[in-house]
């Protein structure tokens, strides 16, 4: 399970960097600047939440395993969504964004929680 989860930290590491950068060259003239914010906020936290996940996977302590997956699904939810509506608008995909906060904040509990327990 260890590799596991460094690969899906850095791949969604390496796709946080190369959409940070497509919306920093290729999206700053195209977009509002609430929407480029949306867009930096969807970028900060999906880079933020890859590099916990590598971690987890490097540490490869299992029992925090499980917030690696909710910090994964909070990035596509939260992230994603947020992507999404910043380039194409589209407001109802807006509706998963705080789902996927709240799969971010179930990682961060459950690593709290898991801290706590012994090895």
């Amino acid at each position: 399970m260890k590799n596991y989860w460094v690969t899906v930290g850095a791949v969604f590491g390496f796709l946080a960097v190369a959409i940070g950068a497509f919306g920093a060259h290729q999206l700053k003239d195209m977009l509002s600047p609430q929407m480029m914010d949306n867009y930096k906020t969807g970028v900060l936290y999906h880079l933020v939440h890859a590099i916990i996940i590598t971690s987890i996977g490097f540490y490869s302590n299992s029992k925090y395993f499980k917030a690696a997956l909710f910090f994964s699904i909070g990035i596509i939810l939260f992230s994603f969504s947020l992507y999404i509506y910043s380039i194409s608008g589209f407001k109802p995909v807006v509706i998963i964004t705080p789902i996927g906060g709240m799969s971010f904040l179930t990682g961060w509990f459950m690593v709290i929680i898991s801290s706590f327990k012994k090895e």
